[in-house]
């Protein structure tokens, strides 16, 4: 087991583009994805991507920022249990992400809002 110290924190802030090679870098690296999440500010949308390595207890943050019409490509292939999180950003954010391994098509809550936690045109 590796020693730990004073692991950092790190949140980096990335390109769309840069996501799937991040993503399967960290997972080569024993790094595991312990949550993933969206916020909608300033008219954009972001995701972050949260590891962990449990030897190290490093603990690394990818984080993309995007218009809301980009595409995001998934890493379920790369890290299976991040269809429920991408999922949940599709269905409640309006999160354009391609390839999910397992694409609920907008059920995963089954709510009749569409994208809740995206603020309509207009302030209503």
């Amino acid at each position: 087991m590796a020693e730990v110290i004073h692991p950092d924190e790190i949140l980096d802030e990335i390109e769309v583009s840069d996501l799937l090679t991040k993503a399967l870098s960290l997972k080569k690296d024993n790094f595991r994805l312990s949550q993933a999440c969206a916020a909608y500010a300033n008219e954009k949308i972001e995701l972050s991507y949260s590891f962990a390595n449990d030897d190290t207890y490093q603990f690394t943050t990818l984080r993309v920022v995007i218009d809301p019409e980009t595409e995001v490509p998934s890493i379920t292939e790369i890290i299976p249990p991040a269809v429920f999180y991408e999922n949940e950003m599709k269905e409640l954010f309006g999160v354009k992400i391609k390839m999910i391994s397992t694409d609920l098509q907008n059920r995963l809550y089954r709510i009749e809002e569409e994208t809740p936690m995206i603020p309509k045109k207009g302030g209503n």
